[in-house]
């Protein structure tokens, strides 16, 4: 726990997750638990940085708690419930590299689709229920195994071209009921243990010195280069997942 090498790459892992949850790279916060699996076991990375992602959600609850589009929250919520009980259901059975292989694979479709002239006919037009549910239980699922929800979230949240602050406090609202409802799942699996949260502990004031900083920021960039910010991220994380999925599931 007290490596220098652990505390490099947790610090670093916290401070991007951080920033994540302000909703000003949002995409980025799926790399937290890999990097963390660079220096300790991915179960133990999942249950350390729970008790971080709720100290971010609080935070976030204050900071946009009026700034929220609660149709969108309402039509996604269902699906992220159902989604976190399969996630405990399958967690001994689906192996991360699995999770991360196939969230890869959506999300390279969604930026794909999103850069050709298909997509142009798709914006603006009114939330969907079923979809909403089905990107929803995908979410819930991939943030049980990873805390990875946030891809599936942004394929149905991006096309609707909200106000960066309002995509930022809907997101914040939904994960906090998300992460929320991990507890309990969390403490029966065993992965809340005495040592994760020491070590949670310690990397308190890196998770909420970036979680401020990202919402001093996100309120002060434009929508065009927000969202032109966020596809480009997806992008560079689906590749990054797809590679790492591929490693894991046939040459691990």
């Amino acid at each position: 726990m007290f490596d220098p090498a652990f505390f490099a790459v947790a610090i670093a892992a916290v401070f991007i997750v951080g920033l994540s949850k302000s909703g000003l790279v949002a995409s980025m916060g799926m790399v937290g638990v890999p990097l963390l699996t660079l220096v300790m076991p991915a179960r133990d990375a999942a249950g350390m940085m729970l008790p971080l992602l709720l100290i971010m959600d609080a935070i976030a609850l204050v900071v946009y708690r009026r700034e929220v589009d609660w149709r969108i929250f309402w039509i996604l919520l269902p699906g992220a419930m159902l989604g976190t009980v399969i996630g405990w259901a399958l967690s001994a059975v689906v192996s991360e590299a699995m999770v991360r292989l196939a969230i890869g694979v959506v999300t390279l479709l969604f930026v794909l689709d999103a850069w050709l002239p298909l997509r142009k006919k798709l914006e603006g037009l009114p939330p969907s229920r079923p979809w909403g549910t089905f990107w929803g239980s995908i979410a819930g699922f991939t943030s049980f195994i990873s805390h990875t929800g946030g891809p599936p979230v942004q394929i149905y949240m991006l096309p609707l071209k909200l106000p960066p602050v309002l995509f930022a406090g809907t997101n914040a609202v939904l994960f906090a009921v998300i992460n929320a409802a991990k507890i309990v799942p969390y403490f029966f699996l065993g992965q809340l243990s005495v040592s994760n949260m020491q070590a949670a502990a310690t990397l308190v004031p890196v998770a909420i010195g970036a979680m401020l900083l990202g919402v001093f920021l996100v309120r002060r960039i434009s929508q065009t280069l927000f969202y032109r910010i966020a596809y480009i991220l997806i992008f560079l994380l689906s590749i990054k997942l797809i590679y790492d999925g591929i490693v894991g599931v046939f040459w691990a």
